[in-house]
C-alpha cells in the first residue's frame, strides 16, 4: 500500500443544497483537510456532479472526490466525461471514486454491480480516462474503488489507482482488507505499494459527547448493513452478533427521511458498530480513537459526516481541535 509520511484526513457528505455544498467545501479547505468528497445518493441530496462543480468553483487547493458514484445508474462513458469536466473546473484536483452501489443504486430500484462487473467497469472507466487524457493533453483522472467485500477489495487491488476501504478500523479489519487488496494487485502483476488506500469511518464530533452520539445510529445502520453484507459471519462479525446484523440489514433504510437512529441500539449492535466503524464523541475522544486507528494501520482516514448531528459543526470542530493535534503524529511502521 502507499504509505504516507503523515496521517491524512478527509471527509465526504451528502450535498443537500448548493449553498451547503459550497460551505462544506470551503470549510474543508480552510481547516486543512486533505480531501473533500461528495456522495452520489439520489433521493437524499442533489446530483453529485453538479455538487462537485460547485465545490470546484468555491475552492482552489483542496483535492476533491466523487465519494462515491457507481457504474449502474450512469454509463461508464458518461461518468468518465463528467469526471474530466469537473477535473478541468477544479484545475486537476479530482479523484473519481466508484463503488458497486449502495444508496445511489438502491434508491432508484436498481441492483448493485457484482464483483466481476465492478472489476470490468473499473478497468473500462480507467481506460476511457486514459484515452481522453491522451487526446486532450490533460492528466488522467485517478480512479479509486470503494470496497468492503472480498471480491470488491480484490478488484480494487487489481485495477484501481486507490481504494476507499469500508470495513473497519480495528487491526484485524485493516489487516484483512490490506491482504485482499494485495492479493488482487499481485494477480495482475502490480505492486500493492502502488495503491493509495483510505479507510472510511463515520464521524460525529461535539463538545458534548451525548450530542455526538445521539444520532450516530443513523450512519452506523447505513454503513454497518453495507459492511456486514448478506453473510455477516464472513465479514469478521462476532458470532453472537451475526443474527442481529442480519436483522439490521433487513430493516435498515438508505433513505434519510425514514432512518431510525435507535435501531442499532434496539438490536444491540450500536456499541460494536461504533467501535468498529466510527470516530465519535468530544474532540478529546476523537484524538484517542484516531490514534488507535493509526496504530492499527489505518493511516489515511476518510470520514462520512453525511448524517452527523451537525455536519458543519463536526467539520469545524474536528478541523480546529483535532487536526492540529494529529497532523504531526507519525504513523507507526507496518508490522
Amino acid at each position: 500500500m502507499v504509505l504516507t509520511l503523515r496521517p491524512r484526513f478527509g471527509f465526504f457528505f451528502w450535498p443537500y443544497t448548493a449553498e451547503y455544498t459550497g460551505r462544506m467545501a470551503v470549510l474543508g479547505e480552510a481547516h486543512g483537510w486533505d480531501l473533500v468528497g461528495i456522495a452520489d445518493t439520489p433521493g437524499n441530496a442533489m446530483d453529485v456532479w453538479v455538487a462537485l462543480a460547485v465545490a470546484a468553483q468555491r475552492t482552489a487547493r483542496v483535492p476533491l472526490a466523487a465519494c462515491v458514484t457507481n457504474l449502474v445508474t450512469r454509463h461508464p462513458a458518461v461518468t468518465a466525461g463528467a469526471a474530466v469536466s469537473v477535473d478541468a473546473l477544479a484545475g486537476g484536483r479530482l479523484i473519481l471514486g466508484l463503488g458497486t452501489g449502495h444508496s445511489g443504486v438502491a434508491n432508484v430500484g436498481a441492483v448493485a454491480s457484482t464483483p466481476e462487473e465492478f472489476r470490468t467497469g473499473l478497468a473500462a472507466v480507467r481506460g476511457r480516462l486514459s484515452e481522453m487524457a491522451t487526446a486532450g493533453g490533460a492528466r488522467r483522472v485517478p480512479v479509486y474503488a470503494a470496497a468492503s467485500g472480498p471480491g470488491a477489495l480484490r478488484a480494487a487491488g487489481a485495477v484501481a489507482d486507490g481504494v476507499f476501504v469500508n470495513y473497519g478500523l480495528g487491526a484485524e479489519h485493516v489487516a484483512r482488507a490490506r491482504d485482499l487488496i494485495a492479493e488482487g494487485a499481485r494477480a495482475t502483476g502490480r505492486s500493492p505499494e502502488e495503491i493509495d488506500v483510505w479507510w472510511i469511518a463515520c464521524l460525529d464530533v461535539d463538545a458534548r459527547r451525548e450530542v455526538a452520539l445521539e444520532k450516530l445510529g443513523n450512519i452506523l445502520g447505513f454503513v454497518g448493513a453495507y459492511v456486514a453484507g448478506a453473510a455477516p459471519e464472513r465479514r469478521d462479525v462476532p458470532p453472537a452478533l451475526v443474527d442481529p446484523m442480519r436483522e439490521l440489514r433487513r430493516r435498515y433504510t438508505t433513505r434519510r427521511a425514514e432512518m431510525d437512529p435507535m435501531l442499532t441500539r434496539r438490536l444491540g449492535v450500536f456499541d460494536y458498530l461504533r467501535a468498529r466503524l466510527a470516530i465519535a464523541g468530544t474532540p478529546e475522544d476523537c484524538v484517542g480513537q484516531v490514534r488507535a486507528a493509526l496504530a492499527a494501520g489505518a493511516y489515511s482516514l476518510m470520514f462520512t459526516v453525511s448524517l452527523a448531528a451537525d455536519p458543519v459543526r463536526t467539520v469545524e470542530l474536528f478541523g480546529r481541535d483535532v487536526l492540529g493535534c494529529l497532523k504531526g503524529v507519525q504513523p507507526p511502521p507496518p508490522a
